[in-house]
């Protein structure tokens, strides 16, 4: 019985050591990035879209100012846009859907 708990806690152990080594990287590269409002094309946002919205792929309008995307950081406000549009770190008033 002692060798089957201790096996147990082994590949317990394991399997903690192999999730933490696969969660690392995910974390060190959303590190290396930054939320941008307002430069998404309909349906195509990361998260966040406003109210009654869920989260990825729920914008209802090109660069819609209440939802963004993941951008690598240092980019988000120099990004190129059609119109006088800018991308933004923090929500916009603009593009947004009619109620």
């Amino acid at each position: 019985m002692k060798n089957k708990a201790m096996s147990a806690a082994i590949v317990a152990g394991a399997v903690a050591t192999a999730v933490a080594g696969l969660t690392a990287p995910t974390t060190a590269n959303a590190q290396a990035k930054e939320k941008c409002y307002g430069i998404s094309l309909k349906g195509q946002n990361d998260c966040k879209a406003g109210p009654g919205t869920t989260c990825a792929g729920t914008s209802t309008v090109d660069y819609q100012g209440n939802a963004w995307t993941l951008v690598p950081k240092g980019t988000c406000v120099s990004m190129e846009l059609p119109g006088d549009r800018k991308g933004s770190l923090t929500e916009l008033d603009r593009d947004l859907p009619e109620a």
